[in-house]
């Protein structure tokens, strides 16, 4: 009997226990769990950028070609040798140019003695004309006689003065086989230092068809950065902008303090598009089109090279210390920069909060006003739940 009335109050506390769960899952249900991914606002700097990859090339660059045809008797440059201002760099087989400058000099000479010849005739023609004229005056001298003395005077002035011309015209001829006989010396045109050696000594080079290149000079204490600006991003940049760039030797050092020195107002594809073509060209093009921006950026040590990669950065705005927080916190846009975030407070309750944004530069968000340094803000919802418009969300479980 004992042991009948044990099993009865079991099994009557066991059902009083589930009554007691049963009205308290009804009154009280279980809270949903909402697990948030947060960020604290802080201090820092941000800058929105425009990022376009860039071929460094030199400042200077000279193609010191050859404006006489002949052979390369000699170089006197090597790679990477620096040069001043009038230096030697090679020397043509000057033998042609020497055999052009004595025939000029041989036809000057000879044109100068007929010259000479034809003054001391001036002089005898003068002499008999006068007499004549006296004699006629006189009235004992014959007209006939003083009009043929009138005749040969005049033809030997006639002659001297086309020998004259011709003088002018050898004088040239001597003067340019001159120059060209000059040409056959190479020098250089500017300070610098040798980059590229096109040709080989020995080379027959012939300026005729086109002006051979014998060496290129460029001067490397200062370089050029072209920057290729796609055309979504050239309409907000502008000649003056804070500009810097990376190399890849180089990944961590920022060259900065630069500026963005001009911005050409045609793509390349302009030298390769003929005038009648290029309109129609540019309308069926796919290819993207970029921009070059053109920067400077001295090279005391000569780090830069000609051709290298650089990654240029454009700066857009920056601000320094400044409040920050994700881009991705930002739940909604408003109007005026404004917009609204969620933020987790000390109740771990979500509030929302109108703010004045800054700079966005889909990273950070400058936040110029509505939020205070060590503010947690929600950034999205772990579970994937929206948190919607309610200025109150579930309190968070962990």
């Amino acid at each position: 009997m004992l042991k009948f009335l044990k099993i009865k109050y079991l099994v009557i506390a066991v059902i009083i226990l589930v009554v007691l769960y049963v009205v308290k899952s009804i009154i009280s249900p279980t809270e949903t769990k909402f697990n948030y991914i947060t960020a604290p606002v802080t201090k820092g700097n941000i800058e929105k950028t425009v990022l376009a990859d860039g071929t460094i090339s030199a400042f200077k660059q000279v193609s010191v070609g050859a404006q006489v045809s002949g052979q390369i008797k000699k170089l006197y440059v090597e790679l990477g040798d620096e040069v001043k201002q009038g230096d030697m760099i090679a020397e043509i087989d000057d033998l042609k140019q020497n055999n052009d400058l004595k025939q000029s000099e041989a036809s000057l000479n000879s044109l100068e003695a007929q010259r000479t010849s034809k003054k001391a005739k001036l002089v005898n023609y003068q002499l008999t004309y006068e007499r004549q004229l006296k004699l006629v005056n006189k009235g004992v001298g014959i007209q006939s006689d003083l009009d043929s003395a009138k005749a040969e005077l005049d033809a030997i002035k006639a002659d001297i003065a086309a020998l004259d011309a011709d003088i002018v015209k050898a004088q040239v001829a001597v003067d340019t086989a001159k120059v060209n006989l000059g040409y056959t010396k190479i020098r250089s045109p500017i300070d610098g230092i040798i980059v590229a050696i096109p040709v080989d000594e020995g080379q027959t080079v012939n300026s005729v068809q086109s002006a051979p290149t014998i060496v290129k000079v460029a001067q490397l204490d200062k370089m050029t950065i072209q920057a290729q600006i796609s055309e979504a991003d050239v309409i907000n940049v502008k000649k003056g902008m804070p500009v810097y760039f990376t190399i890849l030797g180089q990944p961590n050092k920022r060259f900065d303090g630069l500026t963005l020195r001009a911005i050409e107002p045609a793509p390349d594809s302009i030298n390769t598009e003929s005038s009648t073509n290029a309109s129609a060209s540019s309308s069926t093009t796919k290819s993207a089109i970029y921009y070059n921006g053109l920067l400077d950026v001295d090279n005391p040590n000569h780090i830069l090279r000609i051709s290298m990669t650089a990654q240029v950065y454009i700066v857009l705005a920056e601000e320094k210390d400044v409040l920050l927080i994700p881009s991705q916190a930002i739940q909604k846009n408003l109007a005026n920069n404004k917009a609204i975030v969620y933020l987790l407070n000390q109740q771990k309750d979500i509030e929302e909060r109108e703010v004045v944004l800054g700079i966005n530069n889909n990273v950070n968000v400058e936040i110029k006003s509505g939020l205070k340094e060590g503010e947690i803000v929600v950034i999205s919802n772990t579970n994937g739940a929206l948190l919607g418009n309610n200025a109150r969300a579930p309190r968070v479980r962990f």
